[in-house]
């Protein structure tokens, strides 16, 4: 009798829930590596503060900051502003800026002062049975923010609407380099001892360029950007993501700060919607993400491969090796042709290559290998490989490419190329066809 004989129900559930997490827990290792000693700015927009899921952000909060995550946390206030001003009061906003009245101003500082203190209590739970179980995280704020006032624009007086003029980031360093997560108000204070209500988003980019963060997070009611199809867009440059529509002025607001971020010097921004649980976690230790993220570059490079690829190329191309749609090839071979190999990375993960070997007496490049990880298949990455070895053979002053294939005919034909003798390749090349293998022979001009 095995240990699982008769194992039903919840336990039998568990146990596959158990296989689930040790595989998921493997996968994040690199996330893991990779985000330890980083800085990311979490912008917690409006609306935050009154999910249901917010206690479960705050866990999730408390988890990157103990795998090492470097936190600075800032919150909307724009509805509890709304809410805390009395029914009669005039709201006025101009291009999108609250006009800010005495009161008004009293209303900002009383919801930032109850929210900070909402937060720094989440922070501080430490239960046996809550995922903060001796955490003892220490939370720091302070007056880190100098603001001017926006004055007055096309003869409108904003009176206390501010805008960011200066961050301490030596101050903001000093409390993350305490082993402490930052918590910054959207107030700022002049010189003069004024108080002003700010942006919140104009705060998290001024913060996230200030201290040369690694990540400025939005989020937001927003599962991220959309297609013209409503498809979510999983990552784009900032230049791309400045031609996108949006649904909404505050979506707008917030991806013209993550833009500006990205051409600040923050490496990456994303767009995340706070009402999908767990969104933050999968953002950041998942290879899709569960957002959109915006890049100072391209998120996914091309790029030849190198020594240190040839295991990911191995694991990529297996798969097809073992269908005969690729001819094998041992390590040794794939270490000694590896110069000839160019792969596509996303976030450090190979996920598609290509080679192309040049025959330079007879201006021909053989293209092979190409290969696709499953999840990323049909949307283009072995088209992208294809036009750079293409690009690459016309540097290389070859006139002509040609590949040998048993299961891609029509996909190469979908691309210009035409069939052909195998009696046309290369003598060299010639000399080694299989004819047993009987591969289909596709030429191209270049």
């Amino acid at each position: 009798m095995t240990r699982h004989d008769g194992v039903t129900g919840p336990r039998r559930h568990n146990m596959m829930n158990t296989e689930d997490h040790i595989y998921w827990f493997r996968h994040t290792g690199p996330y893991i590596k990779a985000h330890r000693g980083r800085t990311f700015v979490v912008y917690l927009g409006n609306g935050v503060l009154e999910s249901p899921n917010l206690t479960t952000l705050v866990h999730d909060l408390g988890l990157l900051h103990s795998l090492g995550v470097r936190l600075v946390l800032i919150h909307a206030t724009r509805e509890a502003i709304d809410s805390a001003l009395p029914s009669d009061h005039p709201v006025i906003f101009k291009e999108g800026i609250r006009v800010t009245d005495d009161l008004t101003l009293a209303a900002a500082s009383d919801v930032a002062s109850r929210q900070r203190v909402q937060l720094e209590r989440l922070l501080s739970m430490g239960l046996p049975n809550t995922p903060l179980k001796d955490a003892h995280i220490r939370v720091m704020a302070g007056n880190v923010l100098t603001a001017r006032p926006i004055g007055i624009r096309e003869g409108v007086d904003y009176l206390y609407s501010g805008t960011v003029r200066k961050i301490d980031a030596e101050g903001v360093q000093a409390i993350l380099n305490n082993d402490a997560i930052a918590l910054i108000s959207p107030l700022g204070y002049s010189p003069a001892g004024e108080l002003f209500s700010v942006s919140a988003s104009d705060a998290a980019e001024a913060v996230a360029v200030a201290i040369d963060a690694d990540k400025l997070i939005f989020l937001d009611r927003h599962a991220g950007l959309e297609d013209e199809d409503g498809n979510l867009i999983r990552q784009c440059t900032s230049a791309s993501a400045q031609n996108l529509s949006v649904l909404d002025e505050e979506q707008q607001r917030l991806l013209d700060a993550a833009c500006r971020a990205c051409s600040r010097g923050v490496t990456r921004s994303h767009l995340l919607n706070f009402h999908r649980e767990g969104a933050l976690l999968e953002e950041l230790f998942t290879h899709d993400g569960s957002g959109t993220l915006i890049a100072q570059d391209p998120y996914e490079q091309a790029r030849t491969a190198g020594i240190d690829d040839i295991a990911s190329i191995m694991e990529l191309i297996r798969p097809l090796e073992e269908s005969g749609a690729l001819v094998r090839r041992s390590r040794e071979r794939l270490e000694e042709e590896i110069h000839h190999f160019s792969i596509l990375e996303r976030d450090g993960r190979v996920i598609a290559c290509a080679a192309l070997y040049p025959f330079t007496d007879t201006g021909a490049g053989e293209i092979a290998c190409v290969a696709t990880h499953p999840d990323y298949r049909g949307e283009g990455r072995a088209q992208q490989l294809l036009s750079e070895l293409i690009d690459e053979a016309s540097r290389l002053s070859l006139t002509e490419v040609f590949v040998l294939t048993t299961q891609s005919t029509h996909w190469f034909l979908e691309r210009g190329f035409e069939p052909a003798m195998p009696e046309l390749l290369p003598v060299e090349k010639q000399q080694l066809y299989n004819w047993q293998r009987n591969a289909a022979v596709l030429k191209r001009a270049i």
